[in-house]
């Protein structure tokens, strides 16, 4: 069974009660990108706007359009330097048509490739979207602490000698009755289960600081698992950092493997108990099907093949399950070429990037109420990205939110979502947004 724990005390105890490897550390190399930054805002009535241009000396690269490491050297055959920042992360192209073509351009494997598809489970804000990140890296999707930050399936592709992992990043699975209740999209009802129809493998991921929901895997999770019984699981404990008792871990694995995990009994005396339905709570039988029905008293499933504690910030965490997985690839044909991080257009990247932003800065309802309309995506003069972008809203208290004191809040968005890009696509952002009243 493989298992990265964040601490010392962690690892003895993970090791001493379930007997577990864990590979051995890796450099991790941080890559600060210098930047100069115009920042500029003007307050209006009904409008005002935040503009930031950031710009890199060290991004030359054998093309001035696409940036060292990019998409588009990977597939003309520019060679990496070994100590390349993006050896094993390809950029993503800023042009749309590139991006489009790289992702139907025959995959160019080796004589034995090796592939699988893996697709991400858990409850809403598990951190599904920071893991795949981690695993891909590059932060391609969006990431913030509300919940519902990924309102469709997003796919991302790992490509390392041979092997091919293809992560299905799907929404946090959720009932039909939250779906009507709350007016979300279809997406994120259905991603999940159609993911599952294609899918080598399933990571459900569980977050142990989350002390309401850890003790149980949600009644969807667990009617996914049993009507797909047939696809290999393994289960991963996320933000185990964020614990300071680290014996939890090992109660937490009794309970929701119900003790067994590869087949084989686990020796670790359960000392949990399923919570009350007040701190719990359980949806209602109406909200769940036949199957899930069967799994009314259930918890726990009793079907993994190995569990990992890991923070999905840690570097070194997220090596020991990203060897695993492209260990797992199986004899078969690559989907993709291995240029393609991700088959997101460079336009999607872009708005999620910016709704992430809102969803972290904005209170309450105020982010789900932003509508985003891209004006301008154009190459500049100097070969930089120019991107220009409204930011529409329905009530003028809104408006005074998103802009902020002075301007300050939409400028540094404008400055965060610029810097993100920058590492996305490896070229200069110059990216202004403009506040709007929705008409």
């Amino acid at each position: 069974m493989a298992m990265a724990a964040p601490g010392r005390c962690g690892v003895e105890l993970v090791r001493a009660g379930l007997k577990v490897w864990q590979l051995g550390p890796h450099a991790v190399r941080e890559w600060v990108a210098p930047f100069r930054s115009l920042l500029g805002c003007q307050r209006r009535c009904v409008s005002s706007m935040g503009a930031a241009t950031f710009s890199n000396p060290r991004l030359a690269s054998a093309s001035r359009h696409y940036g060292q490491g990019s998409a588009m050297d990977h597939f003309v055959g520019v060679s990496q330097p070994e100590n390349s920042l993006t050896a094993c992360a390809p950029a993503v192209s800023m042009y749309r048509d590139e991006q489009n073509l790289l992702l139907v351009q025959p995959p160019d494997m080796p004589e034995n490739p090796r592939v699988l598809r893996v697709v991400l489970l858990g409850a809403p804000n598990a951190g599904k979207s920071t893991l795949s990140n981690q695993l891909l890296g590059r932060n391609v999707f969006p990431v913030s602490k509300k919940v519902h930050t990924t309102r469709c399936q997003a796919l991302g592709v790992i490509t390392e000698k041979e092997s091919q992992v293809i992560l299905l990043d799907t929404p946090g699975i959720i009932s039909p009755v939250k779906q009507k209740r709350h007016h979300l999209e279809l997406s994120l009802l259905e991603d999940p289960w159609k993911s599952m129809e294609s899918a080598d493998l399933v990571l459900v991921l569980v977050d142990v600081s989350d002390k309401w929901t850890r003790n149980q895997l949600s009644p969807q999770v667990l009617q996914c698992l049993t009507q797909f019984s047939q696809v290999p699981s393994i289960l991963v404990l996320n933000k185990v950092d964020c614990l300071k008792q680290k014996s939890i871990l090992l109660e937490l694995t009794a309970t929701l493997t119900e003790g067994v995990v590869n087949g084989k009994k686990l020796n670790v005396r359960q000392a949990f108990r399923p919570c009350p339905d007040t701190h719990c709570p359980r949806p209602a039988a109406k909200d769940l099907n036949t199957q899930s029905e069967k799994n009314a008293g259930k918890i726990g499933w009793p079907n993994f093949q190995e569990i990992f504690m890991l923070s999905a910030l840690s570097q070194e965490d997220v090596k020991t399950l990203k060897q695993y997985l492209l260990a797992q690839a199986q004899p078969g044909p690559w989907e993709f070429h291995s240029g393609v991080l991700t088959s997101q257009t460079p336009e999607e990247i872009c708005i999620n990037k910016i709704r992430e932003k809102l969803l972290e800065y904005l209170p309450q309802e105020v982010p789900y109420n932003v509508q985003q309309k891209t004006v301008v995506w154009e190459e500049g003069p100097s070969g930089e990205l120019i991107i220009h972008q409204n930011l529409l809203v329905p009530k003028e208290s809104h408006m005074r939110i998103l802009i902020g004191e002075k301007g300050h809040l939409i400028s540094q968005i404008a400055q965060e979502v610029g810097r993100d890009l920058m590492d996305i696509f490896l070229c200069d952002i110059q990216i202004r947004l403009s506040v709007k009243l929705l008409k």
